[in-house]
């Protein structure tokens, strides 16, 4: 298995049982989101990033304080995140926190706050 120097992470909450449909869409917003944050305040991450092929993974969380511990604790390292909220047109009440996208930086350090979460 190849593994990657860089990488980005969403974490989703399940806990808000929203389709799958939904969740693609929300993993996608934190995962574009992230990825802009990065390019802005992390350009050399960033780069190596879309050099090694956009590495990213989702994970699951049960609640939405488990998104705001992560989304926390990657600001405190300096990661880049992006926490989405929903405008809550569809399946969930406007301005419900559905994922947080971390990265893309150093696989080992999004490792050491996503490592241990269940693949989605």
């Amino acid at each position: 298995m190849n593994e990657f120097e860089f990488k980005l992470a969403i974490a989703v909450r399940r806990d808000l049982e929203m389709g799958r449909g939904k969740i693609a869409v929300q993993v996608a917003h934190a995962a574009v989101s992230a990825a802009e944050q990065a390019r802005r305040k992390s350009p050399l991450w960033w780069e190596a990033w879309l050099k090694e092929g956009q590495c990213k993974v989702a994970v699951k969380v049960d609640s939405e304080e488990e998104v705001l511990q992560l989304e926390r604790k990657a600001r405190e390292l300096g990661i880049p995140c992006a926490l989405v909220t929903d405008r809550g047109l569809t399946q969930v009440q406007p301005g419900t926190t559905t994922c947080v996208g971390i990265g893309p930086a150093p696989s080992s350090v999004i490792d050491s706050l996503t490592g241990s979460l269940s693949l989605l």
